[in-house]
């Protein structure tokens, strides 16, 4: 559909848990493979909703395993990969890539704070040249309200001049448009992918080339119509009522409690109440977060 090496609708993959807390590949797969049914181009797993940060290596690398053996196909995965040791995110890239998952999703290092740009190019260069794999495609991952370490434009020019071919796209999850459309202008082939799904509609419009968003575990349709609509004039009214919704479900389930509340939303979608559990620190969403959810109109809610 365009020139972008990664587009359209990604879904932020949450990632459920069994009573001890362990990764529930079972209910991942079964979730990985709905979304991909009901208009995900793309499973974006590992990332923030994912939770990746609160997994050991080991684990996450189960649940890689766990959606190829679920029946994704590995060209539709882009795991989250990136930790602030980059030893092991080489060791996290390496092992998606021996699947045949060749696009992957990565922070910077985000513990040390205020790092140079060099610092960010020398840590990015290290990670590409210890994988060693030509194969190897890198989504930068933006999201400094998290992770208190922005990815500068500079260091995405120097990165893509010294890596050709390698750094494919950015997920800007900062919620700065203006930030966006900059990239979208100074990047021609770069990959900008909105991390708010409100974000995509708009973004689209000034040539940006998709999403990875929260949202789209809940209502992954209601994106594609948007991402697959919005340039015909025919389908304008479809395409305004799906941005609607688009924005009411990301008004009811953002907040600090996002994570929690996109879980809580998919144990009512689903009917399977183990979706309500998260690791700590995060604290599952209560009683009365849930019958809000519930109440709202805007899901398919088994009762």
């Amino acid at each position: 559909m365009n020139e972008f090496a990664v587009s359209g609708v990604n879904c932020a993959v949450a990632t459920a848990l069994d009573a001890d807390l362990a990764p529930d590949l079972a209910s991942f797969g079964a979730h990985c493979r709905d979304l991909l049914a009901n208009g995900c181009d793309g499973l974006a797993i590992l990332g923030t909703t994912g939770e990746a940060n609160s997994f050991t290596v080991a684990e996450r690398k189960s649940i890689l395993e766990g959606a190829l053996a679920a029946g994704v196909p590995a060209e539709r995965l882009l795991p989250g990969t990136g930790v602030a040791a980059y030893p092991d995110t080489i060791e996290l890239t390496r092992h998606a890539l021996s699947l045949g998952v060749e696009r992957v999703v990565m922070l910077p290092p985000f513990y040390y704070k205020a790092p140079s740009d060099q610092g960010l190019i020398d840590s990015y260069s290290r990670i590409v040249e210890g994988v060693g794999d030509a194969r190897l495609k890198v989504i930068l991952y933006h999201i400094p309200q998290t992770s208190a370490v922005p990815i500068p434009h500079d260091v995405i020019e120097a990165l893509r001049q010294k890596f050709p071919g390698t750094f494919i796209g950015i997920k800007d999850s900062s919620g700065d448009f203006d930030n966006m459309a900059a990239m979208v202008k100074r990047f021609p082939g770069l990959a900008v992918l909105a991390g708010a799904d409100p974000l995509l509609l708009p973004l689209l419009k000034l040539g940006g080339a998709g999403c990875i968003t929260a949202a789209a575990n809940l209502i992954p349709g209601e994106l594609a119509k948007v991402y697959t609509g919005y340039a015909d004039d025919d389908r304008q009214a479809e395409v305004d009522a799906a941005q609607a919704r688009i924005v009411a479900v990301r008004a009811l389930t953002t907040g600090p409690q996002q994570i929690a509340n996109i879980k809580a939303a998919l144990a009512l979608v689903t009917g399977n109440a183990g979706w309500r559990r998260v690791r700590p620190p995060l604290v599952a969403a209560d009683d009365v977060m849930t019958a809000r959810i519930a109440g709202s109109g805007l899901l398919a809610v088994q009762q």
